[in-house]
């Protein structure tokens, strides 16, 4: 056991692993502080109740992450299509039986924990793609050989699943999961033609859908929804009640950390003028607290840990190990500037958490699959060995 522990880290990418353990670290002290308020108020617990329950879902992780360390990618042809089936069977159950949550109605109670299955869908969906494109990429690319068929089917194993999480009136998770697929496509061997194309269609039908939606509901937005594209001026009289008072609250929460931090445990936008400041709101506590020359320094380790991921991509000794850490690269982005980019009010806020640092179970396992994934190519790669 030792033995392949030790031979395993030998081959992993050490810089990748060390900003992945000291991230979810920091991350898990830094949720005491930032639920405290939350924990003992809200809930009437013990100030550290999302600290343990955080723990317990970082050790499931890692346990996940050891396993899927030790599995070839090439048995991913096996395994993959059986989780991506059950991950759309699920997002379409919740639809029907799920919990409601701010919202959006994309959680499963199952009495002990709650689970998010789309947040479960993203790596599952990134090595789907990832496998079909080195399985058909070559037919594809063929102009001599006809393949409408096998590009829709690619574009329907990208867009099933965001498709239903629409329907589950989450839009922040299924922005992300579109931009996994999209870059994707994008770099795709799809003829450039015939992407263009194939881009035409989809927005057609988003279009129809849409026009279908609203004649059936008299919306496609929820109210909700609607009001957080009133993000230009979140501290205006107008938005400050509606869509604005997270994001403003921020702005405050921002300033008063300046450079070095209020210090730790000392926020005062966590109490109640931030609520749920353990999710997605996290970094604002984070900045008050510790202050901008810390949460630079979580900013760069982001960009590390990405341009890796990318380079990791280049250096694939397989096609489906290229996409895999490309899609990878893409949702750890996509989580990064839909959280941040929401909060300091450049894009509307819509609700995804932090990497690392933000509380959630299904969202942090899913994370640390992906990145065990990643980090199973680069295994591959150095090895020289074509699984």
């Amino acid at each position: 056991m030792l033995a392949t522990i030790k031979e395993r880290f030998q081959k992993m990418d050490k810089l990748v692993l060390f900003i992945t353990i000291l991230l979810s670290v920091f991350g898990l002290f830094n949720i005491v502080t930032a639920s405290s308020r939350e924990a003992v108020v809200g809930l009437d617990k013990s100030v550290y109740y999302y600290f343990y329950r955080h723990l317990a879902v970082l050790i499931i992780g890692f346990v996940a992450y050891f396993i899927i360390l030790n599995v070839e990618t090439k048995k991913y042809y096996k395994i993959v299509p059986v989780l991506f089936l059950a991950v759309v069977i699920l997002n379409g159950y919740v639809i029907i039986n799920g919990k409601i949550t701010r919202g959006a109605l994309n959680w499963l109670d199952l009495g002990f924990f709650n689970l998010q299955p789309s947040e479960l869908a993203k790596p599952v969906m990134i090595a789907m793609l990832a496998l079909y494109i080195e399985k058909w990429g070559k037919r594809i690319h063929n102009p001599k050989v006809k393949h409408r068929n096998l590009i829709g089917i690619f574009c329907f194993l990208g867009l099933v699943i965001p498709a239903l999480v629409f329907l589950q009136k989450d839009l922040g998770t299924m922005l992300i999961q579109v931009a996994i697929f999209g870059m994707i496509y994008l770099l795709s061997p799809i003829l450039p033609k015939e992407k263009w194309k194939v881009i035409g269609y989809l927005v057609v039908v988003i279009v129809f859908a849409g026009l279908a939606i609203y004649a059936i509901k008299g919306h496609i937005l929820s109210e909700e929804q609607l009001a957080r594209f009133k993000y230009l001026d979140p501290c205006s009289t107008e938005n400050f009640a509606k869509a604005g008072y997270q994001v403003c609250n921020a702005y405050v929460a921002i300033n008063l950390g300046g450079l070095t931090g209020v210090g730790i445990g000392k926020s005062t936008q966590k109490y109640s003028y931030i609520p749920e400041a353990h999710t997605d709101m996290v970094f604002a506590i984070l900045a008050e607290e510790y202050g901008f020359c810390v949460g630079l320094l979580i900013l760069i380790l982001y960009t590390i840990i990405i341009y890796r991921t990318l380079m990791l991509s280049s250096k694939a000794s397989t096609i489906r190990g290229k996409y895999m850490c490309l899609g990878v690269a893409t949702y750890l982005f996509a989580h990064i500037f839909i959280n941040l980019g929401g909060m300091f009010g450049l894009i509307p806020l819509t609700g995804v958490p932090l990497p690392f640092l933000s509380y959630g179970g299904s969202f942090t396992i899913s994370l640390l699959a992906a990145l065990a994934i990643v980090q199973r190519v680069h295994m591959e790669t150095k090895s020289k060995v074509q699984f």
